[in-house]
């Protein structure tokens, strides 16, 4: 009897069960998780290699007599009173390194600060025949050279970004190394007169450009070198940037040879300014 009993009450017990678990509400799955795509922004350090087209136009030499018989010289064109040096060429490679703030990650304004340096070994030679001494004497040969080594500049930038892609204006410092050389000869080939200058100086430059940030995952940087050096980089980015430089100008001392010059000697005045044109890339380093 009380073994029917306890089966009994099992029993029940069990379809009650059933019965308050069938009311209950289904459980449902729980809803995917929302991870927004992360906002890029230009803000960080960076640093890259670049390779340097450079160009100058009409890079001015004058020259001025100090004494009257070199004034005379000048005056009568036995010595060039103006010319001028045109070069251009690659420069072998370059650097840079600086850091970007943006204001509004996303698109918007973006200012930042670069330093550049590109060996640039731009050397120029430029000989100028002068005029006939009196009494129909064979002309005097003039010869000079300029050069600059590498060039730096040390910059502003102003930019708009639009999302991945920013376009910038630029300006400040150009500072560099240039040597000058101006040597004069008599009708025979001797060397009359001879001055030089080697030394650092500095200008301004000004100019603008394009920047576009890669995706780390994307395929173009397979070919970057930083990862396989093992640097953590948040984006490869690739550039290409025009420039004005200006160095200004110097005056060379073009003095006497003794006993084979006559007078003090001449003053010619170097400029050195001219444009070049970069590409390269950088890495972009703690964006925020």
């Amino acid at each position: 009897m009380m073994k029917k009993l306890l089966l009994a009450s099992t029993a029940a017990t069990l379809v009650a069960t059933a019965a308050t678990a069938a009311d209950l509400p289904r459980r449902a799955p729980p809803p995917p998780v929302f991870t927004p795509v992360p906002v890029f922004t230009w803000t960080g350090f960076y640093a890259g290699f670049e390779s340097t087209y450079v160009f100058t136009d009409r890079q001015r030499i004058t020259t001025a007599g100090i004494s009257p018989v070199n004034i005379a010289n000048v005056a009568a064109a036995r010595r060039p009173a103006v010319t001028s040096i045109t070069d251009d060429g690659f420069a072998n490679i370059g650097g840079t390194a600086g850091f970007n703030y943006q204001f509004t990650p996303g698109s918007g304004f973006v200012v930042g600060i670069a330093n550049s340096i590109d060996w640039t070994d731009l050397v120029k030679n430029r000989y100028v025949l002068g005029a006939p001494n009196a009494g129909g004497v064979a002309a005097n040969p003039n010869a000079f050279r300029q050069s600059l080594d590498w060039l730096g500049t040390l910059t502003g930038r102003v930019g708009y970004a639009f999302d991945r892609v920013m376009v910038y204006g630029l300006g400040g410092l150009a500072y560099g190394n240039v040597f000058y050389d101006a040597n004069f000869f008599t009708p025979g080939g001797a060397l009359a007169f001879a001055g030089r200058y080697d030394d650092f100086q500095t200008g301004y430059a000004y100019g603008g450009g394009i920047e576009i940030a890669i995706p780390t995952d994307n395929f173009l940087n397979t070919f970057a070198v930083a990862k396989y050096l093992g640097l953590k980089y948040d984006a490869l980015t690739i550039k290409a940037e025009y420039v004005h430089y200006d160095l200004g100008s110097r005056n060379v001392l073009v003095a006497a040879i003794p006993g084979v010059g006559t007078g003090a000697g001449y003053v010619s005045r170097f400029r050195t300014e001219g444009d070049l044109v970069r590409a390269g890339f950088n890495y972009k380093f703690g964006g925020f």
